[in-house]
């Protein structure tokens, strides 16, 4: 049996697809479209999925959506009803897209999947929660999922067993904890939906000062974590912006105009919300701990990459195990809703457990060398063993920045070994120089340390994996790796396995046995605003564009300083808008 899940329209489409029960691949649609975010039918998605698994559209039984859009659209409506007149400017901006195109899915999926069978729908919120347990290691556990808004539901707690879950609590819109986080990314003068992950890395430059204004003003929080908003402050109920006039009164400061200086208010802002943030999720689990007597907790939602909060629920929540869904956000939820239809609604046992992240498209040394060949690029090609040695001869000796590029992509929005940009860690200037020469990103953003599982414990605070970038702790105090050490101490671990991605394991490995020190700096294969890199012709272009030293593809080292120079008719940093 054949079961398409999908996820689309709204932010972050994917499609994911289960073949007789077990995951053969999984895809964001941005990443062939070229398109940061892109929310429309994932069709180049697809079409890489049933490639993969050597079938056609017509093979496939069902195709689940990862939501409910008829109860989505009761939501937009009611709410519209009762903001009603300020809300008249985002209803005739909404309304036509959804009855042009939102409500009639299995309409849109035939017109550009060409599938006809049968449409299954899930809720939101179920689709988070399957995503978190059915793929879990664990047989049961507690389920916590947190996001912008779903259907209605915008936080739910559950159970899962066997190969089943039950959700049991939620929170409804408009109290939201994503949406909260939204408003003062928005505030802050981020991009919504895109860049609450710069407001995470800003908070360590403040402090929490305006932590208890919130708590008076904002958010009304119960032990339990469960919380109102006060919503006179808030504008994303009716309009078009999260915050309104009485937000920025509030706290004495305009809205922040993009790309300004970020002054201490505005540090201390990001800190004062991440706080906040901590706080309710730590309460929530410590709750849902309380309720379910469970010893394993699994998480999804938007709200679950906040690798901080993930950090504390880790050190100082009840639970024994924490395991987040890879790709926790909206994309993760066509895994959930495949996974859901075949393990909860027909009953199958659970045949999935993931214990890597890497379920995109790979290109064989073949494809590699027909590329180069085609647009006559100079290169070496290596012996596997050769080319790990070449790579951590340069990132050692010429303090190279390099462009690694090994094996199936990576489902989920980190860069975990497959589609990286990789630099030595022990080097300060790396931090900079990767931040404003290569990504093109605010100096402020710290970067990962991927490191060998087994050395984590002698250079991280982490007793436990950290696979796939999703908890933070401190760096020991005697290793000096400036270059992913955060300005409070705290580093994003990325933890690597040889059974995961043994490339990038044994270049760990081999740069380790060259300088002793097992950490590098990884973060994703991009620029500031593009989508991670999916073929060995995005790669290229994105090495050209950058001061990146190195383009490690395959079995082949492409050196920039031999490269003819790059020739575009368009400008690339206005295609990216440097989101």
């Amino acid at each position: 049996m054949n079961i398409l899940g999908i996820s689309c329209f709204y932010h972050d489409s994917a499609a994911a697809l289960l073949r007789d029960g077990q995951l053969v691949a999984a895809a964001h649609e941005e990443r062939f479209t070229r398109k940061r975010h892109d929310p429309d039918v994932p069709k180049q998605a697809v079409d890489y999925c049933l490639r993969e698994a050597a079938i056609g559209i017509g093979d496939v039984d069902y195709v689940v959506f990862y939501d409910k859009p008829f109860v989505k659209f009761e939501r937009l409506l009611m709410t519209y009803l009762a903001t009603f007149p300020r809300s008249l400017p985002s209803f005739t901006k909404a309304i036509p897209v959804w009855m042009r195109e939102k409500l009639w899915v299995p309409k849109q999926l035939q017109k550009h999947l060409g599938f006809e069978g049968e449409v299954l729908f899930a809720e939101h919120h179920q689709s988070h929660a399957a995503s978190a347990f059915l793929p879990s290691p664990f047989d049961e556990a507690a389920i916590l999922t947190l996001d912008g808004v779903g259907e209605w539901a915008t936080a739910t707690h559950g159970v899962g067993r066997g190969n089943s879950f039950e959700l049991t609590e939620e929170i409804r819109f408009p109290h939201s904890l994503g949406l909260l986080y939204s408003a003062f990314t928005y505030y802050l003068g981020f991009k919504v939906n895109s860049a609450e992950y710069k407001v995470m890395g800003a908070a360590p430059y403040g402090k929490p000062r305006y932590y208890d204004k919130i708590v008076e003003e904002l958010v009304d929080l119960r032990e339990d974590g469960s919380f109102k908003l006060n919503m006179k402050y808030f504008a994303y109920d009716y309009g078009l912006t999260m915050t309104n006039a009485r937000f920025a009164k509030l706290f004495g400061h305009p809205v922040r105009q993009p790309e300004s200086k970020m002054e201490e208010f505005h540090w201390d802002m990001a800190a004062s919300v991440q706080k906040i943030t901590e706080e309710i999720v730590l309460r929530m689990a410590r709750d849902l701990h309380r309720k379910t007597g469970m010893k394993n907790l699994c998480m999804a939602g938007g709200v679950a990459l906040n690798c901080v909060a993930n950090g504390r629920v880790v050190r100082e929540g009840p639970f024994e195990n924490l395991w987040v869904q890879p790709a926790a956000g909206d994309a993760g939820g066509a895994l959930g809703a495949a996974l859901f239809a075949h393990n909860a609604v027909l009953g199958n046992p659970r045949s999935v457990r993931m214990d890597h992240a890497f379920w995109g498209p790979a290109f064989c040394d073949d494809e590699i060398q027909r590329f180069l060949d085609a647009r006559r690029l100079p290169y070496t090609r290596h012996s596997r063993e050769d080319m790990i040695r070449e790579t951590a001869r340069h990132l050692d000796e010429k303090q190279a920045v390099v462009g690694w590029f090994q094996g199936r992509m990576e489902w989920g929005p980190r860069s975990l070994g497959a589609r990286s940009i990789l630099a030595d860690a022990r080097n300060e200037e790396n931090w900079k120089r990767v931040n404003l020469k290569i990504k093109f990103r605010e100096s402020f953003r710290p970067f990962a340390p991927a490191v060998l599982e087994e050395k984590c414990g002698e250079w991280f605070d982490l007793d436990r994996e950290s696979p796939y970038m999703l908890l933070v702790c401190q760096v020991r105090p005697d290793r000096k790796i400036p270059a992913v050490t955060h300005v409070d101490g705290s580093a994003r671990v990325q933890t690597v396995r040889r059974d995961q991605q043994a490339e990038f394991y044994d270049l760990l490995a081999e740069f380790d046995r060259r300088t002793g020190c097992p950490v590098v700096i990884n973060t994703s294969f991009n620029v500031r605003g593009e989508p991670i890199v999916c073929s060995p012709e995005d790669a290229y272009l994105c090495f050209m564009r950058t001061n990146m030293d190195l383009l490690v593809l395959g079995s082949f080292v492409l050196e920039k300083k031999d490269q003819p120079e790059l020739k575009e008719d368009f400008d690339w940093r206005e295609k990216y808008a440097l989101d």
